[in-house]
């Protein structure tokens, strides 16, 4: 009884770990007859867990969904994420809190003290500062878009654009994103644009429509600095460029992403191209750079510029007058 128990877990596991095993694989991989791994399927569906068959050549195994929750099967490193996860939750996703609470208490009940102990200092060393309003998610819309991901399934659904106005949009999902604050991003191939583009989560309206399985296309590179680039790059309200001095490579490790994208004037100079939704917002984003600028475009930012650093001086107040008589400026006192 002892082998054939473990034996569905080995099964259970490896199901998990591909969407769809032929039936010749599934068996060869787990080294039992074709007959046993049968026999073992419907010992899982008995269990509740929706395995699906397909018969004939090329057929095999997926694991399904079905109508009640089965039990996991996670290995370490799956079940720390989940804890990790869900210890996070409140701050990524709206609504989650008392739910995230009441399933992390039973995993980590179930935790070995081994894994309980990387988990419990992970939350022993790390606190949560949430002091600016979160975006809200709904959690189904994120499973929603993730499972459509996963599937390589077509979606349609309204989306409300910067300035208001509402359209449909049909996609080919790629990726979801989280860049902070509650805000989440569908990484999608455009059809009617034929383009790669990100979209908003928060700004989908509305019912989303699944539509037809596609074949994926080729990903935009670096999805993480693609991602980065479309949002320093997204249509705000005010736009300006700037010029610092520095190579390409010097200013990249220095500016955060979130200022700007840099482009190569030369081997000297870059220019940074930031936007924000207000001229002083403009500003901050420019000041937080940490290095001097030439402000190219636009001049109405200029007397922004100048309001901003009258500020900062009136805030530090006069500059502290040259100590007298330091070695450095000391002259020489004549000789007796």
């Amino acid at each position: 009884m002892l082998e054939t128990s473990a034996r569905l877990l080995r099964l259970l596991a490896t199901l998990q770990t591909r969407r769809f095993w032929t039936g010749n694989d599934l068996a060869g991989h787990l080294e039992v007859t074709p007959r046993t791994l049968r026999r073992d399927v419907d010992r899982l569906r008995s269990l509740g867990y929706a395995v699906e068959a397909t018969s004939g050549h090329g057929g095999g195994y997926h694991l399904g969904t079905g109508t009640a929750m089965p039990p996991l099967l996670l290995d370490d490193e799956e079940s720390v994420a989940v804890a990790v996860a869900l210890r996070s939750a409140t701050d990524t996703v709206a609504g989650l809190g008392e739910t995230a609470i009441r399933v992390l208490v039973k995993v980590e009940q179930l935790l070995p003290a081994r894994l309980r102990r990387r988990v419990g200092a992970l939350q022993a060393m790390t606190v949560s500062v949430n002091r600016y309003p979160q975006t809200a998610v709904d959690p189904d819309r994120l499973a929603t878009l993730a499972a459509a991901c996963r599937d390589s399934t077509a979606l349609h659904f309204p989306y409300r654009r910067r300035e208001g106005s509402t359209a449909v949009r049909t996609v080919e999902p790629l990726r979801l994103a989280h860049a902070g604050g509650g805000r989440w991003y569908l990484v999608a191939w455009d059809v009617e644009r034929e383009d790669w583009r990100t979209f908003r989560v928060d700004r989908i309206e509305g019912a989303i429509g699944l539509g037809a399985r596609f074949v994926p296309r080729q990903p935009p590179g670096d999805l993480e600095a693609y991602v980065a680039e479309s949002l320093a790059h997204a249509p705000f309200a005010h736009q300006a460029r700037v010029k610092l001095r520095g190579s390409l490579e010097e200013l990249s490790q220095r500016i955060p992403w979130w200022c700007g994208s840099l482009e190569r004037l030369d081997d000297e100079s870059c220019v940074l191209r930031a936007g924000a939704e207000s001229l002083d917002g403009l500003v901050c984003q420019l000041v937080l750079c940490g290095s001097d600028f030439e402000l190219l475009d636009p001049p109405e930012l200029a007397p922004q510029l100048r309001a901003a650093a009258d500020r900062l001086l009136r805030a530090a107040g006069p500059a502290p007058a040259a100590t007298k008589g330091t070695r450095r400026g000391r002259r020489a006192r004549p000789g007796l």
